[in-house]
């Protein structure tokens, strides 16, 4: 009978210690996931600078890229130093793609109120990362993703705000394509 009994004791240990593992697995999950999730993996860095509106520091922006820093894949990431309303982002960024005069305005507005949606409140040191596809753009919040416009002309107006010739931020352009 003790022998049936430390057999049951046994292999309830077994299960008990196979739960266990798969419990612990489960929870390291999320954290493995995320630990290789960096949009920027098989990206080389390229440039970063700094943006600044009537002398205040805004950001710092890095750019990502493949052989071509103004084609997809590429990724910019821009750490806030100041406060900033998610709807003023999202308002600054319509901003500069009309006066890059890269959509209709029927167009700006529609992207205006997705990058509304999508954007968050910033305080200093949070990023923001775009990740330019030949897709579309997805975007991350430090490191978490938080948005997705599935539209390449969307993903090329955006981008087109730091990457295009006609930047109101030359400086700041010449400083992201200078490759480290």
């Amino acid at each position: 009978m003790s022998c049936i009994l430390n057999s049951r004791i046994a292999s309830g240990a077994a299960i008990s210690s196979g739960r266990r593992r798969l419990l612990l697995g489960l929870l390291a999950a999320p954290f493995a996931a995320q630990a290789n999730s960096d949009p920027t993996v098989g990206l080389t860095r390229w440039g970063s600078g700094t943006f600044r509106r009537f002398g205040f520091l805004v950001y710092e922006a890095t750019l990502w890229a493949g052989a071509d820093p103004q084609r997809p894949p590429l990724a910019l990431r821009l750490t806030y130093k100041r406060k900033i309303a998610g709807k003023a982002i999202a308002e600054a960024s319509v901003k500069e793609m009309r006066q890059l005069g890269v959509a209709e305005e029927k167009q700006l507005r529609l992207w205006g109120e997705q990058m509304e949606r999508i954007f968050p409140d910033v305080r200093p040191e949070d990023e923001i990362l775009g990740l330019h596809l030949p897709q579309g753009a997805r975007f991350f919040h430090n490191g978490r993703p938080i948005g997705t416009v599935d539209e390449p002309a969307f993903a090329e107006a955006f981008f087109a705000i730091w990457l295009d010739p006609r930047t109101t931020a030359p400086e700041l352009r010449a400083a992201l394509l200078r490759r480290v």
